[in-house]
């Protein structure tokens, strides 16, 4: 018995904005480590204001490793969308002074 032929099930394009768990505009918490050096903090806040002109670093929250040999910085950027934190955690990870971004 021949089954009969159905219509095109071709799914419809997906829009990024609904698939995303994260609201935009929304303020999104990024950690981000590196060796505890003069200008790290100051390298880290440059690359956020690149893809958040409204980054404030007074919200900027530090915390040091047990040996105090690495920092541990808290950025809270404005994500407008997904394609921009990408961007960001991109430019983040490939910073030299840059260890670990999450």
């Amino acid at each position: 018995m021949n089954k009969p032929l159905s219509p095109d099930t071709t799914p419809a394009p997906v829009d990024a904005r609904k698939e995303s768990l994260i609201e935009y505009p929304s303020q999104f918490p990024i950690k981000v480590m590196g060796a505890n050096v003069d200008g790290f903090v100051t390298a880290v806040t440059h690359v956020a204001r690149q893809f958040d002109p409204t980054f404030d670093a007074t919200t900027v929250q530090l915390r040091d490793s047990s040996g105090g040999k690495y920092l541990g910085v808290t950025i809270t950027v404005t994500a407008t969308s997904r394609e921009q934190l990408d961007d960001l955690y991109r430019a983040l990870t490939s910073h030299p002074m840059v260890k670990v971004v999450l």
